[in-house]
């Protein structure tokens, strides 16, 4: 496994965190988005500048490895865990598991008592081995393309997702 570095986002990120995005969904989510799903979905990140001020607007955590970007995580608000992927060549890792540790440690340090993301079909087997679970099922439209997603909540404080705390 390599050595996963952890740092924030800066401007200069955009364009490889952009390639990264468009990588991921590419490779990634191929047995469980159709082609057309997957250039919808990965469309969010042509406009580069739309895409760097998403990231700058929020939270964004970038792991490298030997100083080159792998992969990044986004917190929007105080609680929504709202981008995580990994270039497909770093996949299964570490490096999900690294940023999300860390996301979910600056998150409680916040005072942020349960996070919540909306996981692609891809991504739920990973946020329920995190301790995640499932609360609803979405579609979205993105496009002409419709995909699914599940709305994840995993507590920050022991206590079981969608239970009083």
């Amino acid at each position: 496994m390599p050595k996963v570095g952890l740092r924030p986002f800066l401007s200069e990120d955009t364009p490889v965190l952009a390639a990264i995005f468009v990588a991921s969904i590419e490779e990634l989510a191929e047995d469980d988005y159709s082609d057309a799903q997957r250039e919808a979905w990965a469309s969010a990140a042509e406009d580069e500048g739309k895409f760097g001020k998403r990231l700058a607007g929020q939270l964004t955590l970038v792991a490298t490895v030997g100083g080159s970007p792998v992969g990044f995580v986004s917190l929007k608000g105080k609680d929504h865990l709202d981008l995580l992927y990994v270039h497909p060549g770093f996949a299964r890792q570490g490096v999900a598991t690294a940023l999300c540790d860390a996301l979910e440690k600056l998150a409680g340090a916040r005072g942020t008592m349960s996070v919540t993301v909306e996981a692609s079909d891809t991504a739920e087997p990973f946020f329920v081995k995190r301790g995640y679970s499932g609360q609803q099922r979405n579609t979205v439209s993105i496009g002409d393309e419709w995909l699914t997603n599940t709305t994840m909540k995993k507590s920050l404080n022991g206590e079981t997702p969608g239970q009083p705390s």
